[in-house]
């Protein structure tokens, strides 16, 4: 099912407390240049739970494609004083052998709309590794553990590929109407810099809104949709289907890579309450399975 979706899309053009709720709100409306930040938008962020959504994936990797789950992690919090929407976006999947799982971590700033962090780090039977990138204006600083790489000029009006999701669900801009498409600076996301074994570099993207909403089903049943494209000079591209109303989750991406991820369950839910025995029983509402001893048994001795 999942290669079929793929050929669909594209025929088609630091730490930080959790359940921020109203005290995010309250200190972003204080400070928000973007008003875009409306009612509408704070009446599922300002309610201090998280939005967990569950999706079914396949990644290539090593030359093949891996099955695997996706689960994104949504919620509004603080980053220091800075009110943000926070993502966690995490992928696990096997390869062979080995158990492979990523994580990406995104703060969108609520007061100009703007990235303000993203940090990425991958484990797998061959050991880990980490890295992030700080938005300061003076500058873009990227950096491997704690250790500095780079520092990036600021460009004027970009897009950054970690901060494409946030554009794709209306909570950062550019804000684009049915059918209007806009090209713009953009930089290489974290995992992209760490796959191609390359430094985060800019280029040009160009942004695309689909002109019509059309219907689809998931296993989280159907939805009506709006298509948001990023497409690079390179021929490497970003497709997601996106809810035409809100809150406007994500139902489907893919990438030219041969990424694609489709919808499996999604809820609102305190998660960081959770942790407690019983607390894995709110797996099984976002279609999880709790994890379970693997070690095989020892097989009693014959005597």
């Amino acid at each position: 099912m999942m290669r079929i979706i793929v050929g669909l899309l594209f025929a088609a053009a630091s730490f930080s407390s959790c359940g921020g709720g109203m005290a995010v709100r309250r200190e972003a409306e204080k400070t928000a240049v973007d008003r875009r930040y409306d009612s509408v938008f704070w009446d599922t962020w300002g309610d201090g739970f998280a939005e967990v959504s569950v999706y079914g994936f396949e990644t290539p990797r090593d030359g093949e494609l891996r099955d695997g789950e996706s689960i994104l992690i949504f919620s509004s919090e603080k980053l220091g004083k800075i009110p943000v929407i926070k993502l966690n976006w995490l992928r696990n999947f096997q390869t062979g052998i080995s158990d492979f799982s990523e994580m990406n971590t995104s703060f969108l700033s609520l007061v100009n709309g703007r990235m303000a962090k993203t940090s990425f780090s991958r484990q797998n039977w061959d050991g880990h590794l980490f890295a992030q990138a700080v938005f300061d204006p003076s500058g873009i600083r990227v950096m491997d553990g704690d250790a500095a790489l780079q520092t990036l000029e600021n460009q004027e009006n970009w897009m950054s590929e970690d901060g494409l999701i946030f554009w794709a669900r209306g909570m950062a801009g550019p804000f684009l109407k049915p059918g209007e498409t806009v090209t713009l600076p953009f930089l290489t996301g974290l995992r992209s810099a760490k796959d191609a074994r390359q430094p985060m570099a800019w280029s040009r993207v160009q942004l695309t809104r689909g002109a019509e909403a059309e219907k689809v089903e998931t296993s989280a049943g159907e939805f009506v949709v709006e298509l948001y494209s990023a497409d690079l000079p390179s021929g490497k591209g970003f497709r997601f289907m996106i809810e035409k109303d809100a809150p406007y989750r994500m139902v489907r991406w893919q990438t030219t890579a041969g990424e694609v991820g489709e919808l499996y369950a999604s809820e609102r839910v305190k998660y960081w309450e959770m942790n407690l025995p019983g607390g894995e029983e709110a797996l099984r509402q976002l279609g999880l399975e709790p994890r379970t001893p693997r070690l095989i048994p020892d097989e009693p001795q014959n005597e």
